[in-house]
Parts: C-alpha cells; sequence; structure tokens
C-alpha cells in the first residue's frame, strides 16, 4: 500500500499519510458479532476519534487495533505492512500503546516506579542484570529514570511522584496512566475513555495534555470519548459507529450534521 499526502486541518496542522488502515474488519464471539465488516484508516500526526452508544463496538475496535482481540475476517495494515495476527505485547513492540476504559495501574506501586514500567521494552539488560542493578543495568536504568523524569516535567505530576497510585484521585489515576502509556514512546496511541468519570476541570486538563502529546510529540492518537463537546474540540476527523456497524465517518463538522449520527444518539421512533 502507498502513502498518500495526507490534508491539512482547519488550524493549519499538516496531517500525514495513512498510518494504519482497517479493512473490512469483523468480529465475532460465538453468535454475537461485535464489528460488522468496517474499514477505517488513521493517519499520521492526527487525533482520530471513534465514537458511537453504549454497546456500538469501540473499545472492541481498540482492542483489534493493539492485538487483543483477532478478527476473523479483514486485514490490518501498519506502517504499509499487512499485519499478522498478534498479541498485545508484539503490537507494542511495533509502537502501539494504550490507556484503558478502567484504570489499570499497580495500585500498590509508586507513580515513578508505574510509569518506568512503561519503559520495560525499552529495557535491554536481562532479568538478572536488571535485578543486580549494578554497572551497565544500573546505567541503563539511569537513562530510562531521565526519560520518566520528563514525563512527569510534562504532565505536570511532580507532587506525587512517589505517592502510591492508589491512594489518588481518580483523576490523576487517568493522568499516570497517560504518562505510562507515552513511556513506551508509541507512535500509535490509544486512549479508551480518557475522561470518563473526570469532573469539568480535570477535562480540561486531560484535553490539554492530548493536545500537547500529540502537538509536540508528533504522537498520532486514536481515542474513544462519549463527551460529544470535548471530541468535537479535539479530533480531526470522527468514526461513529452503531452496533457494530459504520454509520459516518469524517471531519466533526460532517459527523455532527449527519442524520443517521443523530438518530443513534437520540433514537428514532
Amino acid at each position: 500500500m502507498s502513502f498518500d499526502v495526507g490534508y491539512t486541518t482547519a488550524d493549519g496542522r499538516t496531517i500525514g499519510g495513512v498510518l494504519m488502515e482497517m479493512k473490512n474488519i469483523t468480529l465475532r464471539f460465538g453468535g454475537v458479532t461485535a464489528i460488522k465488516n468496517i474499514s477505517l484508516d488513521i493517519r499520521e500526526g492526527e487525533i482520530r476519534a471513534i465514537i458511537g452508544p453504549n454497546g456500538a463496538g469501540k473499545t472492541s475496535m481498540l482492542n483489534v487495533i493493539n492485538g487483543f482481540y483477532h478478527p476473523q475476517e479483514g486485514e490490518i495494515i501498519f506502517r504499509g505492512e499487512h499485519r499478522k495476527r498478534m498479541r498485545p505485547y508484539q503490537a507494542a513492540k511495533q509502537g502501539i500503546s494504550r490507556t484503558f476504559q478502567n484504570v489499570a495501574l499497580f495500585s500498590g506501586m509508586t507513580t515513578l516506579d508505574n510509569i518506568m514500567a512503561g519503559r520495560q521494552l525499552k529495557m535491554h539488560k536481562n532479568f538478572l542484570w536488571q535485578m543486580l542493578r549494578y554497572g551497565p543495568a544500573l546505567n541503563e536504568e539511569i537513562e530510562h529514570r531521565r526519560k520518566v523524569e520528563e514525563i512527569i516535567d510534562f504532565l505536570e505530576i511532580q507532587a506525587i511522584r512517589k505517592t502510591p497510585v492508589g491512594s489518588l484521585p481518580y483523576g490523576l489515576q487517568k493522568r499516570v496512566e497517560l504518562a505510562r502509556a507515552l513511556a513506551a514512546e508509541p507512535s500509535l496511541l490509544l486512549l479508551d475513555e480518557p475522561m470518563a468519570g473526570m469532573n469539568v476541570e480535570e477535562k480540561e486538563d486531560m484535553s490539554r495534555f492530548i493536545l500537547d502529546v500529540n502537538d509536540e510529540f508528533g504522537t498520532t492518537i486514536a481515542l474513544i470519548e462519549h463527551d460529544m463537546g470535548v471530541v468535537m474540540d479535539l479530533a480531526d476527523r470522527v468514526v461513529v459507529l452503531d452496533y457494530g456497524k459504520k454509520i459516518a465517518d469524517g471531519t466533526p463538522n460532517e459527523v455532527q450534521k449527519n442524520q443517521d449520527v443523530i438518530d443513534a444518539y437520540l433514537g428514532v421512533a
């Protein structure tokens, strides 16, 4: 597959060619079809939103992208190569990182240690060296620690760096989870409802950080979010799912005016 030239956003940002393309994806669980013949693409440098009512298949789609689910039909092309069946750790090695709908942190570990866990794939010394924390292994850890400290500063969580995450309020836990995902230096960052359960101030902070990650790191982002105001402010393009089918795909303005989308969210008689 050849990469096309991309497009320019309304605010003047340049979006690159296709990073990932999903063609005719169908995912079944027994007799239940969660995703029905969906095709979509994600382009370099964009913020791509996946929206839809509860049960539309949004999280299932993210789980397909990061290798947790394996579709029965269709193909996935990542960086111009047909991706074979793989597990999440293999997707992570390819540069795909994610956060979860329900916070998935090590609650007894500190903020710093949780973020360091996100550097694991970047560490090359074996387990024994890491246990000893001596010589080359210690030097490697210091280098990774420096990167983690940069992320802590970037997300403004210096004050909780040594706090066990289980004792943190929900909004800060979500920020720590974002930090851990960023520690892997992903080329594609998947965010599953990053603002669920947050108050207005926390949503504003998280929105700012998502935009900064995209702008300063150049990270491509695909996110699921139920707050339509947030989606319309953040996303370059939006794909809408309903009952496992794609019903719309386009700019936020185009999607807002789509009658199928209006019917899906408001219901029809």
